[in-house]
């Protein structure tokens, strides 16, 4: 992302504000493998591709991958966008519904209601891959629907372990000497805003986030922005970095020009 805000004239800040953790435990991801081999499951939704190789790896301590990859050819399985889909494709599952952009869960619900006669709701005994976080909506819509989730959280999000760029960047913000703000996932918002709060800068934050371009790679993304206080100003046309940082430039003059003047 840094080279491609330098290939559009930019000068990037690069602030890492999230790492991922292995869960302490991983007995959901075992449990679910356990039950996959004795059938229990009719459908499995992958959300991430990181989460789906991570899953792959747990499983594969107790079941082969190929054998792993046999049981899931048995069922229908949705995969949340491409990354989860090229995931899948290495371990030579083939994807039974494919989330469609923006990618989000009310696509993925709209695809699964769209494919309902195929790929029927009601009674199904589902395994949802998570990743970071629950989300308790897409949970409650598939509950509506009659299905039984089974949860297999596979990683989770945490704070860097060095914060000093983060740190920096709230920093360059607060005293305004930061014109864009990119956010390519929702976590990111939070650890933002946890940081300058333990800075006690939260409030500057939020007067800059006034005055300041902000780029949100998708819905998801902008409506945890919008918990925490702060308005996106733009979302790409397609949900990929190279698309948020283009569309970013080419309206950056446009758009700063309106909110300050506003």
């Amino acid at each position: 992302m840094a080279k491609l805000i330098a290939s559009y004239g930019g000068q990037a800040i690069v602030a890492p504000s999230m790492r991922e953790l292995p869960l302490a435990s991983n007995r959901e991801a075992l449990a679910f493998a356990h039950t996959l081999a004795a059938g229990g499951f009719d459908m499995a939704i992958f959300l991430t591709g990181v989460g789906t190789r991570a899953l792959a790896r747990v499983v594969a301590t107790v079941y082969p991958l190929e054998q792993f990859s046999a049981l899931l050819r048995k069922i229908p399985i949705v995969a949340r966008g491409p990354k989860p889909v090229a995931a899948l494709k290495e371990l030579n599952v083939p994807v039974t519904v494919a989330v469609p952009e923006p990618n989000t869960w009310r696509e993925l619900l709209t695809s699964l209601d769209e494919r309902s006669a195929s790929v029927p709701l009601q009674g199904a005994r589902l395994a949802l891959q998570e990743y970071g976080a629950t989300n308790p909506d897409l949970l409650q819509a598939l509950a509506d629907r009659g299905t039984h989730v089974t949860r297999v959280p596979v990683y989770q999000w945490a704070l860097p372990e060095d914060l000093a760029p983060l740190r920096a960047a709230i920093e360059a913000i607060a005293r305004g000497a930061v014109d864009v703000a990119l956010f390519t996932t929702s976590i990111q918002a939070v650890h933002l805003m946890q940081v300058a709060t333990d800075m006690g800068l939260q409030e500057a934050l939020g007067r800059q986030f006034n005055r300041i371009l902000v780029g949100s790679i998708g819905p998801v993304t902008s409506e945890q922005l919008r918990a925490q206080g702060i308005v996106p100003d733009i979302e790409p046309t397609h949900p990929k970095m190279g698309f948020l940082v283009k569309e970013a430039a080419e309206r950056s003059v446009e758009l700063l020009g309106r909110k300050r003047s506003g």
